[in-house]
Order: C-alpha cells, then structure tokens, then sequence
C-alpha cells in the first residue's frame, strides 16, 4: 500500500466508498401530456427522527456523561434505544475478564434491540463517548409502534439489515485487510462516510485505546498510522480528528 490519490478532482463520497458507479442514459425528450390532477402527489420521505420525537410515542429521553453507563452487561433487557446526540460504545467481557469492543455507534442509531428478539439480558455493556442523549423506547410500546406504523417499521427493518451487512464487512476487514486498511475504513465509518446525509468531517474525541480496540491492533500501531495519515494531508489531528476526502483512497488502493 504505497500508492495514494493525490492531486485529482475528489470523486463522489458515496461513490467511491461503496465502489459503485452509476450509468447516465440519455433519453431524446418525449413530450407527454400533464396527467390529471390527483388527491395526493409523492409523499415526502419518512423521517425516523421527527417521528421518534413525536408526541404520541411513548419514550423517555436519557443524557449521559463521557464514560458514562447506559446499561452493563447481564442488565435486564428492557428498553430499545435511538440515539440523538453523541456516541455509544459497545463492549463485552468474557469469564477471565478480557474485554472486546464490538461496536461504536453515532447519532441515528439504535442498540438495545436484542430485546425484541427475546433477550431477557443485556449481551453487552453501552458506554457514553460522549455526552450523549438518547430516546429510551419501552419493548411493548416499540413492538406496538413496529406492528401499527408500517413505514416506522420498514425504516427499522432495513436499518437491521444493514448493521448485520457492517458485521459481515467488519469481519472480513478484519481478516483480510492490513491495520493502516482497517484504521482507515474505521475512522471513515465514525465520520459516517456512505450513510445517508453529510459526512461528520470532524470527530468526537476518540482514544487511541479504542481505535486500536476496534480494528485489533496496538496503540503504538494506530499512533504511527494517524502520523502517517496527518502527514499525507489525510487527517487533521489535534484532539479532534478531522477526517478527509481523500483518507478514501487508503481504503480503495489494492
């Protein structure tokens, strides 16, 4: 991995962390007669947020510290959780005590989900990155909303079905990609490169410790890669971690 992008035009964010490019077909423009007028046109699309905020939800909204518990692993399992504000860190500990980092999630997420599948438990311990604020759903009243408000529950549907995409593409990155590899892609995942909306650009305080936790290497490795990264013009590193358009091309060079 020698090779970087450097001194062209930035492509597309989504396009090229996805690898995928779209074909423009031109079609000669055909007149067409106005259709009648109906009751209603296209619907705006379904905000997940205003509707979690709405009034007729039954919620309450939860604010942490930085290192602050949400909830411990073996809690009872009782609430499903969607974050406003701030960052969560997901961990477990295994019998001797060692601990992994399974997730860090941003605002738009849910975690606590593992309720509504039948987890009486806690499978993991959620930790404030940052002052976080979160909306705290009850499991009947988050069952009640998924069977009565259809667009809600397609919405989290597929919000599902991506997190268990990640999974799979954290796992093969683990396997198969370098540790500079790995730390890229993190950081362009906590600036939420690829999701929908702008990218953050610039990143919540997040230790050393922890992006060495997440993409299984040592602090002494991810401190020489985020030198590297800051000397290529890739980041900005100064407590703060401003990401870069062109950290992409450490994730897409072969």
């Amino acid at each position: 991995m020698t090779q970087y992008w450097t001194g062209f035009e930035q492509p597309t964010d989504s396009m090229l962390f996805w690898f995928s490019m779209s074909s423009i077909v031109r079609r000669k423009p055909v007149k067409r007669r106005r259709p009648r007028k109906k009751a209603s046109l296209r619907s705006p699309a379904f905000d997940v947020k205003l509707f979690l905020d709405s009034a007729g939800l039954g919620r309450k909204v939860g604010k942490f510290r930085g290192k602050e518990t949400v909830f411990a692993q073996g809690d009872p399992a009782k609430n499903v959780m969607y974050i406003q504000e701030g960052g969560v860190k997901l961990t477990v500990v295994n019998e001797t005590g060692k601990e992994a980092l399974v997730a860090i999630l941003g605002p738009g997420d849910f975690f606590g989900e593992g309720c509504l599948a039948g987890q009486s438990v806690c499978m993991a311990t959620a930790t404030a990155i940052a002052p976080t604020t979160v909306l705290v759903i009850e499991k009947n009243e988050m069952i009640r909303v998924l069977h009565g408000e259809h667009e809600f529950s397609d919405r989290f549907i597929a919000y599902i079905l991506a997190r268990n995409l990640r999974v799979e593409e954290d796992l093969i990155d683990q396997l198969f990609n370098s540790s500079e590899k790995r730390l890229a892609r993190t950081l362009l995942l906590l600036a939420r490169y690829g999701a929908p909306g702008q990218p953050q650009k610039v990143l919540a305080k997040v230790s050393q410790e922890t992006l060495a936790e997440m993409i299984g290497s040592t602090r002494p490795r991810v401190n020489f890669f985020m030198n590297k990264f800051r000397k290529l013009g890739f980041i900005k590193y100064n407590g703060e971690i401003h990401v870069n358009n062109s950290l992409l091309s450490v994730v897409l060079h072969e």
